[in-house]
């Protein structure tokens, strides 16, 4: 096969990381003859969270939140053309599913990235630079071989660059000593399913993370335990083991609507709006909710109650090892103002994920690009990198501006609308044509010219009335 590199003509866009978010560019681009994309990632093929793949497991969106159909129903990249190529679309008609497997959006993900000619596994991306003479960005690049290891290197050009460089587990401070330990009981929920067997033989096991995934591990856990014996514990920072906000209305914030509302709000209101926001995102689906109430449940019908604690409002302050075989936890409850010791005998951390940071790759760039307040890179409406005029080139990301577009920005449900707002930029053409309104809420005030024109001059001095 033909790699980009070792074509003479510069690339128009190149994608970083191939993840469902630039695997929906790439799908979406595909059919643009115009455009000449490529997409590298260092893995050796495509794979999507394999380690919370736990059997049975779910999206929280629905299967039209795929890679295409959003922005192209008719594209040979969709979910239902997948189905058709299994010969499953009438098994799923008659299941009646809208929230599909998560182990099934995998295995259709990994169908388009080894069908597309323009991903580019084995590929890790090492610098990126701006040459100002060509006018283009140099990617510098190592080609890894099966086991990983540095086969070539290379170097491809590009008008515009597309990061998608996913995010990381994130282990909080008081923890990481433990869990980089090689020994050590003790876990990410990410790695979860390929550890499940050496978890399952603790005696005593802690789930810490109130989010959808610390739930979904409480709940396999649980279901593996004898009853009456079942030593788990279950704490989170959080002030309750809450629902995902999952209304009609509410949902409304995953729209492009509430995306450019969000965008033009000032950056202070923005950093105050989005943890406040947590349970539009960080909440837990009502099935499995109910599904582990309903567990626990059961295990009481002979009189007794499970071997289970569940604690919300807990921080774990510091963590050491017992021996060999235990940690102790040493727990805060903020709200009671009290401390206590847990010792157990290994932990999952369900403790989310943090964006991977962009310095590295693009340390060469750092004086053309624009920062906030905080440091954090400017970040536009077309989901581009804000850089110095003299860059003529784009980079854009997806899944790096939370800061700048909000909440939606890691959902699935936007990926193939964001995709189309990159390529539409890029190409100035309007390959994927925008719905101008996408939300039965009007989430800011609409100001009218006049009242805006007179609210702008000076105040006229107010005349002074007697008693007042």
């Amino acid at each position: 096969m033909t790699t980009p590199e070792d074509q003479q003509q510069p690339l128009d866009l190149l994608g970083i990381g191939i993840g469902p978010f630039n695997l929906s560019l790439a799908a979406l681009a595909d059919p643009l003859p115009y455009l000449n994309a490529a997409f590298y990632d260092q893995r050796q093929d495509f794979n999507w969270h394999p380690g919370q793949l736990i059997d049975g497991t779910t999206l929280q969106v629905p299967f039209l939140a795929d890679l295409v159909t959003l922005a192209d129903p008719a594209s040979p990249w969709t979910f239902l053309n997948y189905l058709k190529s299994r010969d499953r679309l009438f098994p799923f008609y008659f299941a009646e599913r809208f929230h599909i497997h998560r182990a099934e959006y995998d295995a259709y993900c990994r169908w388009v990235a080894q069908a597309l000619p323009t991903t580019h596994f084995g590929h890790q991306a090492d610098t990126v630079r701006w040459n100002p003479g060509r006018g283009l960005f140099e990617v510098d690049h190592t080609r890894l071989d099966a086991g990983g290891q540095a086969e070539a290197l290379g170097r491809t050009l590009t008008r515009n660059l597309v990061l998608g460089l996913g995010t990381a587990p994130y282990i909080p401070e008081p923890l990481r000593p433990l869990a980089e330990a090689p020994t050590a009981p003790i876990v990410h929920s990410a790695d979860y399913v390929k550890q499940r067997e050496r978890i399952l033989t603790a005696e005593h096991i802690t789930v810490v993370g109130s989010g959808q995934s610390g739930a979904e591990v409480f709940l396999d856990l649980l279901r593996t335990r004898p009853v009456g014996r079942e030593r788990l514990t279950w704490i989170a920072r959080t002030p309750a083991f809450a629902p995902m906000e999952y209304s009609k209305l509410g949902l409304e914030h995953f729209t492009p609507d509430y995306t450019r509302f969000f965008h033009g709000l000032a950056e202070p209101v923005r950093d105050k709006l989005l943890p406040q926001q947590w349970q539009l995102h960080k909440g837990i689906d009502h099935a499995t909710i109910n599904a582990i109430h309903d567990e626990l449940y059961r295990r009481t019908l002979d009189g007794g109650w499970p071997d289970a604690t569940l604690t919300p409002g807990v921080t774990v302050r510091t963590a050491g090892r017992l021996g060999t075989n235990a940690i102790e936890l040493h727990l805060e409850h903020e709200q009671q103002n009290t401390r206590s010791r847990l010792t157990t005998n290994a932990v999952i951390l369900a403790t989310g994920y943090r964006e991977r940071p962009l310095g590295a790759l693009l340390s060469p760039l750092h004086p053309y690009i624009r920062r906030d307040s905080a440091g954090r890179p400017k970040i536009d409406e077309h989901h581009r990198i804000v850089l110095d005029a003299s860059v003529t080139g784009a980079i854009h990301v997806q899944n790096a501006e939370c800061h700048t577009h909000g909440v939606g920005a890691p959902d699935l449900g936007l990926a193939a609308w964001r995709s189309s707002v990159i390529l539409n930029a890029i190409t100035g053409q309007t390959p994927y044509p925008l719905p101008t309104r996408t939300a039965f809420t009007t989430f800011g005030l609409s100001t009218p010219p006049q009242q805006s024109r007179i609210s702008s001059l000076p105040s006229a001095p107010r005349a002074a009335t007697h008693g007042s």
